[in-house]
């Protein structure tokens, strides 16, 4: 399937847009971290609170045109525009880095968040229009998997890139070369034209054009429990992997490298088991897997925090946690991937981008909601391995709520326990 025109150059591309955020929101964050006096006095706390924040937005405010002109355009298309336009930014980053222009930088990280708001419905999207059904299952794993390390090959590349060099002209090299090989692969992309063949008439932006998708993503009810369980997925991800560098700081008594090890066991994890669910699935859409994965979440997530509250007599303290982590990540696949190909297999593809939209902007919202949540908690004396216990806690009390409302992903579940017995 990798090597394959129709998703070859696809996957290619995804990749490298994935990378080349990561690597350039993480290398501005340690440039400025470590060389304050050239960029001005800023607190390095706040700029990546405000990095986040600002590669956060653009999918609030534009994914609702992201999604019409995804599904009314042809992606493949579309895809290279978005990609043409990574170059121009990464320039513009450039230059700004030339200046030590904090601002600049960071109206570029704004800018590449809007790149990947417009790319993330095209990224969804095509695989339904590319693959069968059978085929579903295996595209969204390898989408996963390929999106995950490459997020954490663009962070070890970033501090890689920054320890090696702080020259301006090698570092905008980097970004603008990820940017340019990105727009060469999407070129290779096949023709993707829309379904229904409809043009754009007016795109639609703001508070109104957002609820109007979301209404469209509620038209099924399956499709909508399904796009609440992945953004809820995304809360919970988000609120762990933020206490990693305090956990491994307080409770680990290590330093930053260990927080990169454990990252890097949680990403591959979560490949692994995206890659597990086609064998799993018998090469369909099953999402009697994705109890499997709740399950699995919350078990060694609250393991993690047993972990850490026995770290005074626990003796192979690394090795505990990234086992927790590891198998958070395996299974985190067996929960992600089917979610993604049911919301694929069942919602109209003339109608796919919008929804996929949609998702993203809950997305947004949920992991906002549970940075505020984990920070509020965190200031009311909660400690923070005890967050642990908490997101496992609630993972597995949504998920059931989840499962009563949508009685099938049970039923699907205990019929493939009885194929697999």
């Amino acid at each position: 399937m990798i090597f394959q025109r129709r998703f070859g150059p696809f996957f290619t591309t995804q990749f490298l847009g994935a990378f080349n955020d990561n690597l350039f929101k993480n290398v501005l964050i340690l440039l400025v971290t470590f060389n304050s006096t050239r960029f001005g006095d800023v607190d390095p706390g706040l700029l990546a609170n405000l990095a986040a924040g600002l590669f956060i937005l653009p999918f609030v405010l534009f994914s609702a045109p992201a999604g019409q002109l995804a599904d009314q355009r042809d992606k493949a298309r579309m895809m290279q525009i978005v990609k043409l336009a990574e170059i121009g930014i990464m320039l513009l980053a450039g230059f700004g880095l030339a200046l030590a222009n904090l601002h600049l930088l960071l109206g570029a990280l704004f800018l590449m968040g809007t790149h990947s708001a417009f790319f993330g419905p095209l990224k969804y999207s095509i695989l339904p229009q590319v693959f069968d059904d059978k085929e579903l299952i295996a595209g969204n794993a390898w989408v996963e998997m390929g999106t995950f390390v490459a997020i954490l090959l663009g962070t070890l590349a970033a501090g890689y890139l920054v320890n090696i060099t702080h020259d301006w002209m090698s570092i905008s090299m980097a970004w603008v070369g990820v940017a340019i090989v990105g727009f060469t692969s999407s070129l290779a992309i096949p023709a993707a034209p829309p379904v229904t063949g409809t043009a754009v008439t007016r795109l639609r932006f703001g508070w109104t054009a957002n609820r109007e998708l979301v209404s469209r993503a509620k038209a099924d009810a399956a499709v909508w429990l399904c796009v609440l369980a992945i953004s809820w997925f995304w809360l919970v991800g988000s609120i762990v992997l933020a206490q990693l560098p305090a956990l491994v700081q307080n409770v680990l008594k290590a330093n930053a490298s260990a927080v990169t090890a454990l990252l890097a066991v949680f990403s591959i994890s979560v490949g692994v088991g995206s890659m597990l669910c086609e064998k799993l699935s018998g090469r369909k859409v099953e999402i009697g897997l994705v109890p499997l994965g709740a399950i699995g979440i919350s078990l060694f997530t609250i393991d993690l925090w047993w972990t850490c509250e026995q770290a005074a007599t626990q003796t192979n303290l690394f090795e505990r946690m990234a086992a927790d982590l590891g198998l958070m990540g395996l299974f985190s696949g067996f929960f992600i991937v089917p979610l993604y190909s049911y919301v694929q297999l069942k919602t109209p593809l003339d109608a796919t981008s919008r929804v996929i939209a949609a998702n993203n902007i809950l997305n947004a919202v949920f992991m906002v909601a549970g940075a505020g949540g984990a920070a509020a908690a965190l200031a009311a004396g909660v400690q923070t391995h005890q967050l642990m216990l908490l997101a496992g806690v609630l993972n597995a009390l949504v998920c059931m709520y989840f499962f009563t409302r949508e009685p099938e992903f049970v039923q699907r579940f205990l019929r493939w326990v009885r194929r697999k017995a």
